[in-house]
């Protein structure tokens, strides 16, 4: 009787994690390699299932696809190695299993992080491997991402009439990560033509019992479920599971009863926790109706964000708008960075930005300086985000953070990496790039988290995106641009230029673009800081002549300061001519510099406007 024709009468007991024992008998690499040097290792897990009662095993091929072997250098043994864990599953299963090959999901929780292109080139050359050693189907297993599930799913079935069973895994019980209901998604696989769907992953019995619960009976495909053990623990420097195989037992019944009919387990799992399953409901009669909770398809609303400020990006294309970077100190003295505060606001800027620990050198958080200006000098904080010091995880929290705090201007940046900075040796995260952060930002702006989580009201960030224009093609830079309109990002903040020729090539680059951009001047403080930017700060260009004249400076500095503001009010007057947007980034906390720069490129919008404007002088 085949696979299909056992689960029309029946429950099927499905097999336990590969890399979890793995990893118990101390392999950290890749597990997959293992097919290849240690065959009677993985041959006698799959034995180990079987005896437990596993009715279906599935080949130890999960991360052996080209896309994540080449993290390992194995990119070309993508054959050897599929070819081998089959021979090895169906040497051990003897007729007493079922095996199928198994294929992982690729994107994880970033589902930018690979392009569909790739990911379909890759599951290619894994599945024609797979096929040509005879598996009996096929398992799609952990797809956070429903987009490539999908686009996987329909080429499998196309090439092959092999049972295929298709399971996504969920970040919150009930919903994808990008808020689909797991009802509808399972849906949608069984139309593409997955014989089984279901989840599997990330959730224990307790949460995905839940899941189940929203999740109604197909109507020609069957459900699935393989659950963790239970949440990982860390323990001296490794992970462990404590699930405990009578708790699987005792849920198995409820399984039953929300009409799994393929049944096995995950992360954490062991044949111990596969024997409790057995014993509870092998070749037991599945159920064929099933009260469905509707938590799921309701859908919530959400209050528009009450907005006490105009967004910048809204003010700047009204009129020419000044914002000024004062980073925050590196000590713990704070008097000099509010005096400079209140002389910026003096100066009539319209927004004060903070770097998030630029160069990775450690300052004060600009999360609790943006507030105290906000607070007690009444200027609009603009705070930049990095991706290099937090995870998903941290991202999120200091978002919600910002929002608590009535903090709504961010710039989403992926930050200079940590090795140029005071820790060389300290971790980058950069769990998401900056497209992927501008894309978080605007899903809170929805109310919803991340994993596609309810956040019970919507936040109301203006987002900002960096540009930088000192490249070789400004039209490849433009067209990253692009693509983070794309993601939400609502304006631009440029790194300096420095000068009127780079302007003119940005404005003739940009023109087309709906999202207006401040354009970065930083003016210079002498030869020395000329040169250094010029030669060892990435993004940054100057010009030869510009750095000749600075250089005819460098034994004078009151004289270099006055020459580095004389230049940048030249650049305010061929970029107000071009752009409404001026960003002046403060150098060394000399904000007397970038106020009187500030007072200037007002007076210039104004006479741009047509309105009378007496400059003063801040210096």
């Amino acid at each position: 009787m085949s696979f299909l024709q056992r689960l029309k009468s029946q429950i099927l007991i499905a097999d336990g994690a590969m890399g979890t024992l793995l990893y118990s008998f101390g392999v950290d690499s890749c597990s997959e390699e293992l097919n290849l040097s240690q065959p009677e290792q993985i041959e006698n897990i799959h034995r180990a299932y079987i005896d437990a009662g596993a009715d279906v095993i599935q080949t130890h091929t999960y991360a052996a696809n080209y896309l994540k072997l080449q993290r390992y250098g194995l990119e070309d043994s993508v054959k050897e190695i599929n070819s081998a864990a089959v021979q090895h599953a169906k040497q051990a299963a003897k007729h007493r299993a079922f095996v199928l090959g198994t294929m992982g999901g690729n994107r994880g929780v970033k589902p930018t992080s690979i392009s569909i292109e790739e990911i379909k080139r890759s599951f290619r050359e894994q599945l024609y491997c797979l096929l040509l050693e005879g598996v009996d189907g096929l398992l799609l297993e952990t797809f956070y991402d429903l987009e490539e599930l999908e686009a996987v799913l329909t080429i499998a079935r196309k090439e092959t009439t092999l049972p295929i069973v298709a399971q996504v895994s969920l970040m919150e019980p009930g919903i994808l990560q990008n808020h689909t209901p797991v009802n509808t998604a399972l849906k949608r696989l069984e139309e593409l033509g997955a014989d089984v769907v279901g989840l599997n992953c990330r959730l224990g019995p307790h949460h995905m019992l839940q899941a189940l619960e929203q999740i109604e009976l197909p109507k020609h495909a069957f459900l699935s479920a393989y659950p963790n053990a239970s949440l990982p623990a860390y323990t001296d420097g490794k992970f462990h599971y404590e699930g405990d195989p009578n708790y699987f037992r005792s849920s198995a019944l409820e399984f039953r009863q929300q009409g799994i009919r393929l049944l096995g387990g995950c992360c954490g799992t062991t044949p111990e926790h596969i024997k409790a399953f057995a014993l509870q409901l092998k070749n037991s009669v599945p159920v064929t109706k099933k009260i469905v909770k509707q938590t799921a398809a309701v859908k919530v609303e959400h209050h528009e964000p009450k907005r006490d400020f105009v967004p910048l990006q809204e003010i700047v294309k009204e009129r020419p708008s000044v914002i000024v970077e004062l980073d925050t100190p590196r000590k713990l003295e704070t008097s000099k960075f509010f005096e400079g505060a209140k002389a910026l606001k003096d100066a009539g800027i319209d927004a004060i930005t903070m770097a998030d620990n630029s160069l990775a050198q450690v300052r004060i958080s600009n999360e609790s300086l943006g507030y105290l200006v906000k607070r007690e000098l009444g200027i609009r904080p603009l705070i930049h985000l990095s991706c290099r010091d937090r995870n998903i995880i941290g991202l999120q929290s200091h978002l919600m953070g910002l929002h608590t705090l009535g903090l709504h201007d961010v710039l989403a940046i992926t930050g200079d990496p940590a090795r140029v900075g005071d820790f060389p040796g300290a971790s980058s995260v950069y769990d998401v790039s900056s497209f992927e952060l501008i894309h978080m930002i605007k899903q809170l702006n929805e109310g919803l988290s991340y994993s596609g989580k309810d956040l019970g009201q919507k936040t109301a960030f203006s987002i900002a995106a960096a540009f930088n224009p000192n490249v070789r093609s400004v039209e490849k830079a433009v067209k990253r641009l692009e693509k983070k309109i794309e993601y939400g990002a609502d304006y631009f903040i440029s790194q300096p230029v420095y000068s009127e020729e780079k302007l003119i090539e940005v404005y003739e680059n940009t023109k087309h673009l709906k999202a207006p951009i401040y354009i970065g001047l930083m003016p210079l403080t002498g030869s020395r800081n000329a040169e250094f930017l010029h030669n060892e700060v990435p993004g940054i260009k100057i010009t030869d002549s510009i750095r000749d004249r600075m250089a005819e400076l460098k034994d004078n500095p009151v004289q270099a300061a006055r020459e580095g503001v004389a230049i940048t009010k030249s650049l305010i007057d061929t970029a107000l001519d071009l752009f409404n947007g001026i960003y002046l980034i403060t150098p060394f906390l000399r904000y007397e510099l970038t106020a009187e720069l500030a007072v200037y490129a007002r007076q210039r919008g104004h006479e741009r406007r047509g309105n009378s404007y007496v400059e003063t002088t801040i210096y």
